[in-house]
């Protein structure tokens, strides 16, 4: 009786931490992204506590690009001509978001999204967690920009 329990409260918690997206958080994807942590698959975390240059998504109607820009200390970004064309395509219950360049394809799993946070898993079970980012904003004086 207790081991019947057991595997159905298990059961119970693994659907429960199993969130789907729906359609209508995919546009939250736009912006600007930075990576906190990526958990390697033997549960280890690589912290960033700084990054040079943050993930810019622009997404319409699932379609659209990711670009790397780096943030300049005035609010601005420097940008290049470098980018991958992104599609989000759902699959069964899950999304995916597909990549593609001149040289490669690629896809990655859609694990969860919101306003604040992305986190997305690869093909070698990498679970990659972004925080949204935003401009740094400093006057000469050293003080923020509201």
């Amino acid at each position: 009786m207790k081991k019947t329990i057991l595997i159905v409260f298990i059961s119970l918690l693994t659907l429960a931490c199993n969130k789907t997206i729906s359609p209508s958080e995919i546009t939250k994807i736009n912006g600007y992204w930075e990576i906190e942590k990526v958990v390697l698959p033997d549960g280890e975390n690589k912290e960033y506590a700084m990054n040079e240059s943050f993930d810019y998504f622009e997404v319409k109607n699932n379609k659209g690009f990711r670009k790397k820009v780096m943030p300049q200390l005035d609010g601005t970004f420097l940008v290049n001509d470098d980018f991958e064309k992104v599609e989000i395509k759902a699959e069964g219950e899950k999304y995916f978001i597909y990549y593609t360049t001149s040289f490669a394809k690629w896809k990655e799993e859609l694990l969860s999204i919101s306003n604040e946070e992305l986190v997305t898993l690869n093909d070698a079970k990498k679970e990659y967690h972004y925080k949204r980012a935003a401009p740094i904003n400093i006057t000469d004086n050293g003080e923020k920009i509201k």
